[in-house]
């Protein structure tokens, strides 16, 4: 072995020409495996010393802007970042992109949704209507009514959570509506037959 016929001809009080000379290799050479077995004894000459990575294309700032932007702010006309547009402002590549995401776990296209109830009867309410299908009373009708309008502006009843490493980007799955009018349907499970109604206004009547 090279490295250990070098190291016992330094025992013998020959210097680095001379090694290099009785073994046909560079003076550097002898020199660099000398130092290394002074430094570390014979864990120094089982491998090789670590070499210095490819310097990376992309600054540690830019990542952290990339990251900043997909979990705190949203591209103009779109719901979602997307590794086209995210580039364009990055003013990286998609391929790169795609590799920050991976790395810290994030990915904008994805959206979960969740629902925290205030009312204090919430699991009292919860008890009583699972139950009711589980287990209903003899000769029992299960209706169930909801009320549904296509056309309206919508807005979530709570805040949304924002994405981060491993979490996608949350919302509540119900909504409350801005001025528009409000269909009312139920569904006959007899026959499949509905029964509708739609209000003028969206408005709460007492009484």
């Amino acid at each position: 072995m090279l490295r250990a016929r070098i190291v016992l001809l330094a025992g013998e009080g020959k210097q680095d020409l001379k090694i290099a000379h009785l073994l046909s290799i560079v003076p550097r050479t002898a020199a660099r495996w000398r130092s290394r077995f002074l430094h570390d004894g014979i864990a120094g000459l089982e491998h090789d010393a670590p070499r210095p990575g490819r310097t990376p294309s992309i600054s540690p700032e830019l990542v952290r802007m990339v990251i900043a932007k997909t979990t705190q702010e949203r591209p103009s006309h779109a719901t979602h970042w997307s590794t086209r547009t995210m580039a364009a402002v990055a003013g990286i590549s998609e391929a790169s992109v795609r590799r920050i995401w991976h790395s810290h776990g994030l990915k904008p296209h994805r959206v979960e949704t969740f629902k925290l109830s205030n009312d204090p009867r919430f699991a009292e309410k919860l008890e009583d209507i699972v139950g009711l299908y589980l287990n209903p009373p003899e000769h029992a009708l299960v209706l169930s009514l909801d009320e549904k309008s296509q056309i309206q502006a919508l807005d979530r009843t709570q805040p949304g959570l924002p994405m981060k490493k491993g979490r996608a980007h949350t919302m509540t799955h119900d909504y409350k509506r801005h001025g528009t009018t409000t269909l009312f349907a139920a569904l006959n499970t007899l026959d499949g037959s509905v029964m509708a109604t739609c209000m003028e206004r969206h408005r709460i009547k007492n009484g």
